[in-house]
């Protein structure tokens, strides 16, 4: 069974910074491929995809509403994702998602029905 706990969510005034990290239990964090989701308040059965980065971590993945704001990498000595998100917005509120999906090599998951496992989210607020 592999667990994802998330952390580094919290309020932040726009234009800030937040870094999120997702730790992954288990010896087998390098076969998971990782993602980003979010998910907005009234909004609860879309869960958008945010960011996502490949088994390998040679390949990354992003929403276009985040390009060149956030940046998603692993550290597999800590089995951690992150998510740094900068220049962030009053609309990247929302509660925020790490997922793992096994797959073989370089391939990014986008979509939320790839992905088998999910931590249970942190919150995120920017205020204007």
């Amino acid at each position: 069974q592999v667990q994802l706990v998330e952390s580094g969510g919290g309020l932040v005034q726009a234009g800030g910074s937040l870094r999120l990290s997702c730790a992954v239990s288990g010896r087998t964090f390098g076969s998971y491929a990782m993602g980003w989701f979010r998910q907005a308040a009234g909004k609860e059965r879309e869960r958008e995809f945010v960011a996502g980065i490949s088994r390998s971590g040679g390949m990354t993945s992003y929403a276009d509403f985040v390009k060149g704001r956030f940046t998603i990498s692993r550290e597999y000595a800590k089995n951690t994702v992150y998510l740094q998100m900068n220049s962030l917005k009053p609309e990247d509120t929302a509660v925020y998602y790490c997922a793992a999906g096994p797959r073989q090599g370089s391939v990014v998951l986008t979509t939320a029905t790839s992905y088998d496992y999910w931590g249970q989210g942190t919150q995120v607020t920017v205020s204007s």
